[in-house]
């Protein structure tokens, strides 16, 4: 795929399209970049989840001369058994070891898991349990670093009980719902940074 002057090879569908969100937005799907710098992974599709802000996401990172892959998870919608609190249509939220696998081939994450908070900072402390890689989270409702250092998530502020770090957040990012130019360019700007700092070393001891 040609994205700007720069050629970027992105395989992106594992089978045939099905339900909300089309060909990429399909359970199981890696869309495989050129180099393994960055991956955004994706709630499992659905009626209330569809990954289209992923993707525009990627599509932009893309254009800005960023390596970005996109895994769409198998069991990305619900919670984490550990979660205090139910939800996701009574299923639980989990990460296949090929998902760690290929993931944990990458040097930056970009996650996006929906918009209640109570379901998604349990959702982060998962996937940074299991992922020893710096993270980025995109999401609807405001939060903060903070929010995630209470229930043990390490970020660059406070070494946690997680193995990944979570480096960056961006908030305003609705699911459904196309991204805002603004939110975009503050998207570029994060990822670009974190991989700066990854390339110094900042995040290696922690």
């Amino acid at each position: 795929m040609a994205v700007g002057r720069d050629t970027q090879l992105v395989a992106c569908r594992k089978g045939q399209a099905l339900g909300l969100g089309g060909g990429i937005a399909q359970r199981g799907t890696f869309a495989k970049a050129w180099r393994n710098d960055v991956i955004a992974a994706a709630m499992s599709p659905g009626p209330r989840h569809v990954p289209k802000p992923v993707c525009e996401v990627t599509t932009e990172l893309r254009d800005k001369g960023v390596n970005i892959g996109e895994i769409i998870l198998n069991a990305g919608d619900g919670t984490p058994v550990d979660a205090p609190s139910g939800g996701g249509h009574g299923v639980a939220f989990g990460l296949l070891p090929s998902e760690v696998e290929t993931i944990g081939r990458h040097k930056l994450l970009i996650e996006h898991h929906g918009n209640v908070r109570e379901h998604f900072i349990y959702k982060v402390r998962f996937v940074l349990r299991k992922v020893k890689i710096p993270s980025i989270v995109l999401c609807q409702c405001p939060v903060v670093l903070e929010d995630f250092e209470a229930i043990g998530v390490s970020t660059r502020n406070k070494k946690g009980e997680t193995q990944g770090v979570l480096v960056d957040l961006v908030t305003g990012i609705v699911r459904r719902e196309s991204v805002p130019q603004q939110k975009l360019d503050e998207i570029v700007s994060k990822v670009k940074k974190a991989l700066r700092e990854i390339e110094e070393g900042k995040f290696t001891d922690m």
